[in-house]
This record gives C-alpha cells, sequence and structure tokens, in this order.
C-alpha cells in the first residue's frame, strides 16, 4: 500500500509540474537538480586542506618569502573532494597536463583539478543557458534545431578553456622568447663582472620583473632551486622544459656541456649571445619580409572594390537609363 501511495503521488506531482510548465517541465526539472546537486557540493569540493608546512615556524625571512615559490607542486586542496571525478586516471595524461598548464603560467597541485572542473562548468552551464534560451523564445522553434545549437553552445563551454590555454601559452612563449637575448646580454656582463651563474640568474630575474614577468618568474625560480641544493643539471633541464623555447633549451644544453666539459661558462655565454642576437635580427626580417604581403592583401580587400566603383559606378548608371530609356521607348509602339 505504501508502494502504491508513493507512485500515486510521484504521478500527481508529474501532471502537475507538466500543467504548470507545459513540455519544458523536464529540462526545468533536471537543471533544478543539477544546480542543488551542485551547491551541495561546492562546501565540499571548495575545502582546503592544511598545508604540513605550516606548522613549523622559519626564522629565515628569506626562506618564508621564496617557500611558496620553491614547491611548485604544492597542493592547496582546491576542489580535493572531486578529484577522483576531474583528474584523470592515465599518469602519463595527467603530467601533459600539468605541463601544459604551467607553460601557460598556471602552477601548482591544484591547478589540472580546476582546469578539468572549469572544461566542465562551463560546459554544461552553457548547455543549459542554450537549452533555456531557445524554450523561453515565443516562437517555440524546431526541436532537432534547439538541440543542435544547444549541442554547439555546450562544446564551445567545454572547448573553451583548451583555446584560452593555447592561447596564453603561445602569448607567454613569445614574451620570453623575445626578451631572451636582452637577459643573454645582461647575464653576461653579470658573469664577466665576477658574479657566479646563481647570482648572475638572481640578479637578471630581479632586473627583468617590469619588462619580461613570465622569463624574471622562470629565472627566479631556476636561482632559488640553486639556493635550495638541487642539481645544477636537472634545475637548468626543468627551466627549459617549464618554458618550451627552443633557444632556452639550445642554453641550458651549452651550459650543460660547459660544466661537463669544464670550459669557461663567460665564452660559451659570449658566443651564444651572439647566435641569439643574429637570431632575433633574422625574426625581425622574416616579419618585415611578410609585410608587403599582408599590405597587399589589405590593399586588394579595401582599395581595389571602392577604385572599381569609382571608376564604373558612372558608366553603368548611364548604361542602365539608357536601357530603360529605349524600353519605355518600346512600350507604345
Amino acid at each position: 500500500m505504501e508502494s502504491g501511495f508513493l507512485l500515486g503521488f510521484i504521478e500527481r506531482a508529474w501532471v502537475g509540474l507538466i500543467e504548470t510548465y507545459g513540455p519544458a517541465a523536464p529540462f526545468y526539472l533536471i537543471a533544478g537538480m543539477g544546480v542543488t546537486f551542485a551547491l551541495l557540493a561546492l562546501p565540499v569540493a571548495l575545502k582546503k586542506q592544511r598545508d604540513p608546512l605550516d606548522r613549523f615556524s622559519f626564522e629565515d625571512e628569506r626562506l618564508q618569502g621564496d617557500l611558496a615559490s620553491l614547491r611548485e607542486d604544492h597542493d592547496d586542496g582546491t576542489l580535493k573532494g572531486l578529484s577522483q571525478y576531474l583528474e584523470p586516471t592515465d599518469a602519463e595524461e595527467v603530467g601533459e597536463t600539468r605541463k601544459m598548464l604551467r607553460r601557460a603560467g598556471y602552477k601548482g597541485g591544484s591547478a589540472v583539478r580546476v582546469y578539468f572542473f572549469t572544461r566542465a562548468l562551463l560546459g554544461l552551464g552553457l548547455l543549459l543557458f542554450g537549452m533555456f534560451i531557445f524554450l523561453l523564445v515565443p516562437e517555440e522553434p524546431q526541436a532537432f534545431f534547439g538541440m543542435v545549437m544547444s549541442g554547439l553552445f555546450g562544446l564551445a563551454g567545454f572547448l573553451g578553456p583548451v583555446w584560452w590555454i593555447k592561447r596564453r601559452i603561445a602569448q607567454r612563449t613569445e614574451d620570453i622568447q623575445n626578451a631572451f637575448p636582452d637577459a643573454m646580454d645582461m647575464m653576461l656582463v653579470c658573469i664577466e663582472g665576477g658574479q657566479s651563474l646563481d647570482q648572475a640568474m638572481a640578479r637578471v630575474g630581479k632586473e627583468m620583473e617590469h619588462s619580461s614577468g613570465p622569463l624574471a618568474e622562470e629565472l627566479t625560480i631556476v636561482s632559488q632551486e640553486f639556493r635550495a641544493g638541487k642539481e645544477r643539471a636537472t634545475v637548468l633541464r626543468d627551466f627549459a622544459d617549464r618554458c618550451g623555447v627552443n633557444d632556452i633549451s639550445s642554453f641550458v644544453t651549452v651550459l650543460i656541456q660547459s660544466q661537463a666539459f669544464g670550459t669557461s661558462v663567460s665564452q660559451a655565454l659570449r658566443v651564444y649571445a651572439d647566435e641569439m642576437r643574429d637570431k632575433r635580427l633574422m625574426r625581425a626580417e622574416e616579419k618585415a619580409n611578410l609585410l608587403p604581403t599582408k599590405l597587399t592583401l589589405g590593399t586588394m580587400f579595401f582599395t581595389v572594390p571602392p577604385l572599381i566603383l569609382i571608376l564604373i559606378g558612372p558608366s553603368f548608371i548611364m548604361i542602365i537609363r539608357a536601357l530603360s530609356g529605349l524600353t519605355t521607348g518600346a512600350m507604345p509602339g
């Protein structure tokens, strides 16, 4: 009897929803349940775990300021409760995603979770937004058209973060590539002035904070890892891997080979700095050579059509008037 009463109650509630909201009642019900579950899960997902290192007190103020930068993989606990649903199970895929986010400037152990959560949230949110838009218009569109457009909205929301990350990587890579030759010259001056490679990188990173923030940040991380006692070759390889710039990879190879064979670092940097200046000049010449082609396309699209209209327009109007006159004169006969 209880099961029959429950089924009857559900049936009456369902009929009431259909009568109140019309055919769109299932969509409103699903959306309401989704929003409710999301609100219930937010406190658990956004709960931050306490860092075990917070129990220790560092007397050295320099170490206190550098602690966050030294621990790039520090997990602040963001969306920790949803890690098993957001993070991929494949360790290789997680590593590739973390590398991509680091090259875009997003570091930390929770960056992967936030990235996948943003994709899922935007995809689902724009999908529901598209459904509501096509259900609230005065004239109800075709069901297939509404489903297709809602699916496109959801796909755009799901792929939007991927496009944003790739755009950030391209901008950051270009910024580092353009600023690296100047950093090489400054590093060479510091080394020839008697400073070590560690001190030179720290000084160059500090001096380039206003001209190139991404490169200054990476050089600061390298100098801090040197001070922490990490192996020099490993630090330099991680530096090249984070930046993803071919010039920096070659620079790291030069430093590692110079250390392995015992050659002078200043001499190696002097030769490599000359090569960097030549490469920068070649890139500038390449962009200058592309300029006439781009100007030609602009001229064709924005100059030729108005010119043709000015030259041929009057003649075309006269031809139309003459033809219309002939037609009018031939009608009475």
